[in-house]
């Protein structure tokens, strides 16, 4: 990989993390269409430090939000009272969210790392996740928000999020649909989907860190890969700013039809191939 494939990648990381169109379909499907021949364990290394960058911008733009649940937490912890606070439930509610993906994802590990190698597999999810998000607009009935969220709405929101293991289904775009399922508001659900992504994302980070350490050659790889970090980074945070916004008064429904055209291209192309 050379420094512009790092920072090319690094931007579609950033975009589509937060956009429901599926970050990890487009990494995989990016360099298969462009010819890269990126090889595995550069393509891990750069995967990680990418999604990195991405928890980065969700810490940055949530910082008061976070900082406020903690203490919260903390302090409900301290008096005894762990739901005494709004912050503090939420906070509580995103723990809860987190569970499903969390096991479900020790259990598939060997079946999801397999996905990760096919294109086609990565397209055909993305039709999944192309069928979600219409599902989402159908069924939500869009009049509730998050502080009125339940321990069962959270847990329910979870198993949405546990689906996006897989390469293609978009985990914001899971859990999105998940949040207007139960009925949430768009942004109120994309707001939860954000929060709820930084625990799974910070222990993926931290699992996958403790193999980075274990590379021989990852020090001679940094340089190219840096500049993607910072450019995930940056296009994350601005990604997350924009699409709050867009959910205020557009439907999820322009985002379907980008998954389902890309994964629809990506089969076709293959075939033609075959």
């Amino acid at each position: 990989m050379n420094i512009l494939q790092s920072i090319i990648l690094g931007i579609v990381q950033g975009v589509t993390e937060f956009l429901p169109i599926s970050s990890s379909a487009h990494l995989v499907l990016v360099p298969h269409l462009l010819g890269w021949k990126i090889p595995a364990q550069a393509g891990f290394i750069f995967d990680v430090l990418v999604q990195d960058a991405t928890l980065l911008a969700v810490f940055i733009y949530y910082w008061k939000d976070i900082r406020d649940i903690l203490k919260a937490v903390i302090s409900g912890l301290r008096q005894g009272k762990p739901f005494g606070s709004a912050e503090a439930r939420l906070g509580w509610l995103i723990v809860l969210a987190t569970l499903p993906a969390g096991v479900i994802g020790f259990l598939l590990k060997n079946t999801v790392e397999e996905a990760f190698q096919s294109p086609n597999a990565t397209a055909l999810f993305l039709l999944v996740t192309a069928g979600l998000l219409l599902v989402a607009e159908r069924i939500g009935k869009q009049r509730s928000k998050i502080e009125i969220l339940t321990w069962k709405d959270a847990l329910i929101i979870g198993f949405f999020q546990a689906v996006a293991i897989f390469p293609g289904i978009s985990r914001s775009g899971a859990t999105i649909t998940g949040g207007m399922a139960r009925d949430l508001e768009r942004p109120a659900a994309a707001r939860f989907s954000f929060l709820m992504s930084i625990p799974i994302m910070l222990a993926a980070g931290l699992l996958a860190g403790m193999d980075l350490l274990k590379l021989p050659d990852i020090g001679s790889l940094l340089p190219t890969f840096i500049p993607g970090f910072i450019a995930s980074a940056i296009t994350g945070y601005l990604a997350i700013r924009w699409l709050l916004k867009f959910l205020i008064n557009h439907p999820l429904t322009i985002f379907s039809v980008y998954c389902a055209a890309l994964g629809l291209l990506v089969l076709i192309l293959s075939f033609i191939k075959v």
